[in-house]
């Protein structure tokens, strides 16, 4: 792989989204790969899928990454009772005016943590759909906007299966990223039990009007058509692989162009590389496919051999 000789390091960071990431990593400790991850989600007008165990930090990373940017932030419980108008809002007749006013749900936010989402049924899981692909809500035949920038963070739980309904291919092919937080290191863990006020919630560090900037920015990143082939040539490999049902949908493929984007922006880059698309690879791709059912294969071993069979590009990308 060739890479330009002014190519800044992977491990350079935009100035002003390197206080961000402090600012996060002052509460969520030693979680720097999600940190770097949920921010790139919110760069590229993404959502982001934690799939963890309780008690791995998932609430307190949305909580403090909104604060950080700067985003109003609401949190939905998901329950079994949970209706969709508890998410979107609903019109309430008023007998005074006798006229119906909408009054909006929690989806009305910034950022939502969508808690537990895969103990709501399937009716109130698609509530989010609209509001995930288009930033508005439909209600009474009306579509509303929602506040933007937008972003959905949802959390669910792998080990707890009685009186959960998991996510169908159509919603969890609206997220961006699919993460796991995982257990701290032992000095993270430390760490972490040294805090001095472990709910304080960082000041934000970041504009709104600066954030919508780096959005704008984001999507300017340059992509050399060489990156394309190099992307569509993964997606194909998904396609034809013998141990994959299902692989990589197109809509699959443009988010992999967008996370890329967002990744070299994030890394103070004006263009794409092929380590921006190897790296995200498994985190936009890995809840996207689905095994054969004869298959007995590890989906990221699957997805990791993928990756290495695919020769990168070389030559000036910029």
């Amino acid at each position: 792989m060739l890479i330009q000789k002014d190519t800044p390091p992977m491990d350079m960071i935009h100035p002003e989204l390197s206080s961000v990431i402090s600012a996060i990593e002052e509460r969520v400790v030693g979680k720097h790969q999600v940190v770097k991850r949920l921010l790139t989600a919110v760069l590229a007008r993404g959502h982001v899928l934690l799939d963890d165990v309780p008690g791995m930090g998932k609430t307190t990373l949305a909580k403090t990454a909104a604060a950080a940017i700067g985003l109003s932030y609401r949190r939905i419980q998901f329950t079994p009772d949970l209706l969709p108008s508890d998410v979107t809002g609903v019109s309430v007749f008023h007998p005074g005016t006798r006229q119906f006013e909408f009054q909006p749900g929690p989806v009305f936010t910034q950022l939502l943590l969508a808690d537990e989402i895969n103990r709501a049924s399937p009716r109130t899981q698609s509530a989010l759909l609209e509001v995930m692909e288009e930033g508005q809500v439909t209600v009474d035949g009306v579509a509303r906007p929602v506040p933007q920038p937008f972003t959905v963070i949802a959390t669910e739980n792998p080990i707890e299966y009685e009186g959960t309904f998991p996510l169908p291919e159509s919603q969890l092919d609206r997220f961006l990223f699919r993460l796991r937080m995982g257990y701290p290191q032992h000095q993270d863990e430390v760490a972490l039990l040294s805090q001095a006020e472990p709910n304080h919630l960082p000041s934000p560090v970041l504009s709104q009007a600066s954030l919508a900037k780096f959005q704008i920015q984001v999507r300017q990143v340059h992509v050399a058509e060489s990156i394309r082939h190099y992307m569509a040539d993964l997606a194909a490999r998904t396609r034809q692989h013998p141990e994959l049902m299902l692989g990589m949908s197109p809509r699959a493929t443009v988010s992999l162009q967008n996370a890329s984007r967002a990744w070299a922006f994030l890394h103070a880059r004006s263009y794409v590389i092929p380590d921006d698309v190897r790296v995200l690879f498994p985190d936009v791709v890995a809840h996207r496919i689905i095994l054969s059912r004869s298959s007995n294969a590890d989906g990221a071993e699957i997805l990791d051999n993928i990756v290495r069979s695919v020769a990168p590009p070389t030559g000036d990308l910029r």
